[in-house]
């Protein structure tokens, strides 16, 4: 080999020497940029909401949800230390916990207000402005969204739709605790009895049903009347989601427009009372209904595609707070709550 091949190989050993060091420097940049973009959330949860705790040991958002880098305490020693700050709003309206406003607050933490209330049970809110930095409700347009609800895909396989008709045995049914003759959704029961045979449960009629009968007693119904206590954007809770979905009745609902339960609900899957000219209307289409088997079957037909999770576990709704972090703004603030909390809000 002549000198000048020598040269050229050792000149070519050189550069592929840095270009490695180069690359692995790369590399490490790479990770170190990764490692700070994903480490530790903490979110410290001041009170828990109507004084029931959930146990936060071990790491709970990966363990119970796959939620990685997300530390849920509720220690309020770890004040100085959290990014995230949440308050449940029941308890500082009632005047069972304060805000910690004695305290130095940190330069950059959040603090969230966390409310499922509909506004008609949130109270006076005008004196938190400029408070918060987050909001955490079942709204879709909250900083972090909590449905009551929502849809799961079920497995591509397939799933098997149970005759709806079985063991139907009252053409309505309804659960309240809450009866007001001033609600609107009173007003509509009222109208509907007169037309339809309705069967009531609950506190209000003497026919309390437990945690246990629930569920089975709505399934002997053709149609549930998942009634809201309130008017309210977005506002869909259980009565949707778990007595109708989950016991097995076409839902009759009544609460926010059309559009918001189109907007979260299966594709024919209710019935909303605004669709009808008037009560009576309504109460002889749903008996038209249940006298059409093929008719009322393909109110569940969307259950061969999806299946209906209840969410309610609090420690599953702050991990969700880990998930949107990244992608809030870090410099948020609500200067006026009450508004926020009241839009497109009809008192009941």
């Amino acid at each position: 080999m002549d000198c000048c091949s020598m040269k050229m190989g050792l000149l070519f050993c050189i550069l592929s020497v840095f270009l490695l060091c180069l690359h692995n420097g790369w590399q490490e940049a790479s990770i170190f940029n990764s490692w700070r973009s994903t480490k530790n959330v903490t979110v410290l949860l001041w009170n828990w909401p109507f004084g029931r705790s959930y146990s936060l040991k071990g790491d709970v958002c990966w363990d119970l949800y796959k939620i990685p880098n997300c530390k849920l305490v509720d220690q309020r020693s770890l004040f100085p230390s959290a990014h995230v700050v949440v308050f449940h709003n029941r308890e500082l309206i009632q005047g069972r916990q304060k805000l910690p406003t004695d305290l130095p607050r940190p330069q950059g933490q959040r603090w969230a207000w966390m409310s499922l209330e509909s506004p008609a049970h949130n109270g006076n809110l005008q004196k938190f402005a400029n408070i918060f930095n987050m909001t955490m409700s079942y709204r879709r347009d909250a900083d972090v969204t909590l449905p009551y609800g929502e849809l799961l895909p079920v497995e591509p396989e397939g799933n098997l739709v149970e005759d709806s008709h079985i063991n139907k045995t009252s053409l309505v049914c309804w659960v309240v605790s809450n009866y007001m003759n001033h609600h609107k959704r009173t007003q509509v029961y009222r109208k509907l009895k007169a037309t339809v045979p309705v069967k009531v449960y609950g506190q209000w009629n003497k026919k309390p049903l437990s945690s246990a009968d629930l569920l089975p007693t709505i399934s002997r119904c053709y149609f549930y009347l998942a009634f809201e206590n309130s008017l309210a954007k977005d506002y869909i809770t259980e009565k949707l989601w778990k007595n109708a979905y989950q016991g097995g009745a076409v839902p009759v609902v009544l609460g926010p427009p059309i559009s918001d339960y189109k907007a979260v609900a299966p594709d024919h899957s209710f019935i909303h009372v605004d669709e009808f000219a008037s009560v009576q209307e309504l109460g002889k289409h749903l008996q038209r209904l249940a006298e059409d088997r093929k008719r009322y079957e393909e109110y569940f037909h969307w259950k061969k595609y999806w299946k209906v999770k209840v969410n309610e576990d609090w420690r599953e709704k702050l991990c969700k707070i880990c998930l949107r972090y990244n992608n809030l703004s870090q410099h948020k603030v609500y200067s006026d709550l009450e508004a926020w909390d009241k839009i497109d809000y009809t008192r009941p």
